[in-house]
């Protein structure tokens, strides 16, 4: 009797099969990167009225006290987990931030429950960008780009080749061999992107005169722009002639960091910049009809070979650019002009505007974050996105989580944690 009478509150307790799929472990197996604890709350977090955590799964990541705050009892407990890392410590804090603080960075203080329509967001968040005053933070050089940090939560720090693109790995065979291409083939396809990048740096975009002038950004220089038109100017002959313009001509064209010699240069990266923003969406504008089939040939192998790799960063890209208050910004170790002519050529312009392109040739890649940080403030949470050791170690210096992109799957994973809105 005993037996039966303690058998049905044992089987009640632990038989139930609804149990097990609480767990939900599987669900997360498919993102190896939202498995680790780090700092960052769900972006809807950060959204009142826009959507709220209840209609998501639970984020996997425990211990999360607030809005933009870290968690004090942060560990890295995974240290076999190298996609993305999150040091506790490091000079970037971001600042957390209250429901009230949050409402209030939406421009309206509307209840949670209250989802404004896409096309009164998108008004609204052009009518406040218009009318945001400069960046706070004291930066270097000043970066003339629209509006920004009022109403700006996170920015999102790219690398380019071999996170968003596929192009240096081609050449030097790498891509073949990780992921089992043919060499010569994707090596042809490589010579052949090369050489249209360069003959469109060349041609359009001053590299000629510009590759000893290297700037890491294209406003470096505009101080020295005493803003002539340039309509009817020839570049071809005003004398400048990289760093060495001043050699034979003396004073007509001016000594290499002389006043006239740097309005020249500025004229160049003011021209530069003319020419992106005019065929940032159609860059088979500035190329001849044979070079452009050339190029949609290219565009299309590459993808092919490469397995749709820009397409799949693209989805995350556009995500992120598709929310309003987050923003991407492209940091390469490729030399800006060369830079332009590749975002270009890949399709990027309407992506990434030409202010929010940056070179870290000349001053590696943390001191472009740090430009970069004291362009937009602290307050702004970022989250750098690449494959090389150089942004792993420039994000832990400014204690920024850092995603990293070695696979297909890390593209694909990065595009569902953003969806889910992890990130």
């Amino acid at each position: 009797m005993h037996f039966f009478h303690f058998s049905p509150a044992v089987t009640s307790f632990t038989s139930p099969v609804a149990f097990p799929p609480l767990a939900q472990s599987t669900v997360y197996s498919a993102f190896p990167q939202t498995g680790q604890t780090y700092g960052l709350p769900p972006f809807g977090a950060m959204w009142p009225g826009i959507k709220t955590e209840t209609g998501l799964p639970e984020a996997p990541s425990g211990g999360q006290p607030g809005f933009l705050s870290f968690s004090t009892a942060y560990t890295s407990t995974q240290p076999g987990q190298l996609h993305y890392s999150y040091p506790s410590q490091g000079k970037l804090q971001p600042l957390p931030v209250s429901q009230d603080d949050a409402l209030s960075l939406s421009g309206a203080a509307l209840p949670t429950s209250v989802a404004l329509p896409v096309a009164a967001r998108e008004q609204d968040e052009v009518g406040r960008r218009n009318s945001v005053g400069k960046a706070k933070g004291k930066g270097k050089k000043t970066d003339n780009s629209p509006p920004t940090d009022s109403d700006l939560e996170r920015i999102f720090l790219w690398d380019l080749d071999e996170t968003i693109i596929i192009f240096h790995s081609l050449l030097t065979g790498s891509y073949a061999q990780k992921f089992g291409k043919d060499p010569a083939t994707v090596l042809n396809l490589g010579l052949q992107m090369e050489e249209l990048i360069f003959e469109l740096a060349d041609t359009h975009l001053f590299f000629n005169d510009l590759e000893e002038c290297d700037q890491v950004h294209v406003e470096d220089v505009a101080s020295d722009d005493n803003g002539q038109d340039l309509s009817n100017y020839n570049f071809l002959a005003d004398g400048f002639n990289g760093p060495s313009g001043g050699g034979a001509s003396g004073a007509s064209t001016g000594v290499q960091g002389g006043v006239e010699w740097m309005r020249k240069l500025a004229f160049r990266y003011r021209r530069l910049k003319e020419i992106y923003n005019s065929y940032k969406g159609n860059v088979g504008g500035l190329l001849s009809p044979i070079k452009r089939e050339l190029l949609l040939r290219l565009q299309s192998e590459i993808e092919n070979v490469t397995d749709t790799w820009l397409s799949t960063a693209l989805k995350s890209l556009l995500l992120i650019q598709s929310r309003g208050k987050c923003m991407n910004v492209l940091v390469t170790t490729t030399q800006l002009v060369p830079a332009l002519a590749k975002v270009l050529l890949y399709g990027l312009g309407d992506v990434f505007p030409i202010e929010n392109i940056y070179s870290a040739t000349k001053i590696g890649k943390e001191s472009c974050f740090e430009r970069i940080v004291s362009r937009f403030g602290k307050k702004v949470t970022y989250v750098v996105i690449g494959d090389g050791r150089d942004e792993e170690f420039a994000a832990k210096q400014h204690n920024m989580p850092f995603w990293r992109i070695s696979t297909h799957g890390d593209l694909v994973s990065l595009h569902q944690a953003l969806e889910l809105e992890f990130l």
